[in-house]
């Protein structure tokens, strides 16, 4: 006879073990399914770990979890050809417990916080594919994976598969994501130094710094790239829309050699070498391209249910948020031996009601808005460049008159009008 558990949550990224462990801890008996040969070595992000929504599942994480660095410093770069305007903020209030966010390595984390998850009593079974869901009178009951007897039943399956669920896809709940509701992210780990770093980044001791790079590094199109320090090495990357790139017919190893390349960006990454190469889709279409999340038997989290916040890149906080309010209403339903649509359905509203769902609804026109007016990346990035040059070059020149050609090289009343509009929906988007 097949195995059965109270609930299978397949894949064990921050969506899925955030579940596993709640639920787990609650005493409810959980399999933990990982297709890779241990829970990590397919997750992709940046780096960044937000400190709030971890501490909320295991308080204290930080006084034992594998981080790498507390970020003290957040910079933002706007990029040009040959030139960079840059601002940040640096704070050691950020330095001192409990702390504000961390560089993580994925492969490390995952790992570490999967363990926890089965110290609590989850049973993680990694090298596993989920082939399809077992679905009864439409209800789903279970999985079938590639293991010989490989059938496992539950009374829940919570998918935590992400952006390429599958799963998810043949019950129906989403159709194949178009290219504009996806970036492709492809990053390097970067060995180098611990004391290069510290020295190349004006930081002390553990403290950790971020870069956030808008304009040239995405070669106009809609994306960002990163450049992020851990202990002994750099995580630097780029992510762009997926329409993007088609579009332009640009490689995304290309777009990242070009960063690395980068006259602003190479002399940080100068002497490091590369230790590993990953790429990876991230689902940006947000609100509007929220898949339907609850049915019979079935949840649906995490990047799976396209959780990511891409203006503020924010992915796995608001995964794990779902993973917990998920295994809540999990066991709200085991409670009441109902675990039907309806009765799922809180999972749903307590979504929506979360910063999650709100954050996503304030942003769901962003994404397509500054896709659709790539300006805002090809000129006025540029402009803004330009005008920071004039006004900083001492040449014996008025700031008057420097101001009054920099409001000149905005171009025609038709042009300053075409920017003063762009700026307003900009701003319309973003409130």
């Amino acid at each position: 006879m097949a195995e059965k558990f109270d609930v299978i949550v397949v894949g064990a990224g921050p969506a899925g073990t955030a579940c596993a462990y709640t639920l787990a801890k609650a005493g409810a008996n959980v399999l933990l399914m990982e297709r890779g040969e241990y829970p990590g070595s397919k997750n992709v992000m940046g780096g960044v770990l937000y400190r709030k929504t971890m501490e909320d599942i295991i308080p204290e994480f930080y006084k034992e979890a594998p981080l790498e660095r507390p970020i003290v410093e957040q910079r933002f770069m706007m990029l040009d050809k040959s030139s960079a305007l840059t601002f940040s903020y640096k704070g050691l209030e950020w330095a001192q417990e409990p702390y504000n966010n961390f560089t993580v390595l994925r492969a490390k984390f995952d790992q570490w916080f999967a363990d926890k998850a089965v110290k609590e009593g989850a049973l993680l079974l990694n090298e596993t594919v989920a082939l399809e869901c077992i679905v009864e009178d439409g209800k789903v009951v279970g999985i079938r994976t590639d293991r010989p007897d490989g059938d496992v039943y539950a009374d829940v399956v919570v998918l935590a598969d992400g952006v390429n669920s599958l799963l998810a896809k043949s019950l129906g709940f989403h159709k194949e994501f178009r290219p504009d509701e996806v970036a492709l992210a492809v990053m390097e780990v970067l060995k180098l130094d611990r004391k290069i770093i510290e020295d190349r980044f004006s930081l002390e001791g553990d403290q950790g710094c971020t870069f956030e790079i808008f304009g040239d590094s995405t070669k106009g199109i809609l994306g960002t790239a990163w450049l992020y320090t851990n202990k002994d090495s750099l995580n630097i990357g780029v992510g762009a829309m997926l329409s993007g790139l088609i579009k332009h017919k640009i490689k995304p190893y290309e777009l990242l050699d070009y960063v690395k390349n980068h006259p602003m960006l190479r002399p940080y990454i100068q002497g490091s070498e590369q230790q590993e190469y990953l790429a990876h889709l991230i689902p940006e279409g947000g609100y509007k391209s929220m898949p339907k999340v609850v049915g019979n038997g079935v949840i649906v989290v995490g990047d799976a249910a396209q959780l990511v916040n891409a203006i503020h890149r924010e992915g796995s906080n608001m995964a794990m948020a779902s993973g917990v309010m998920a295994a809540e209403t999990i066991l709200q339903a085991r409670e009441a031996g109902d675990f039907s649509e309806k009765m799922l359905d809180m999972y749903r509203v307590k979504l929506l009601d979360s910063f999650v769902g709100q954050d996503l609804k304030k942003y769901k026109d962003a994404t397509h808005h500054f896709e659709k007016f790539p300006q805002y990346f090809e000129q006025y990035i540029p402009m803004m460049n330009r005008a920071a040059s004039q006004m900083f070059t001492v040449d014996g020149t008025s700031k008057w008159e420097k101001q009054k050609k920099i409001w000149r090289d905005i171009g025609t009343p038709k042009e300053k009008w075409r920017m003063a509009r762009d700026l307003m929906n900009a701003w319309r988007v973003m409130k």
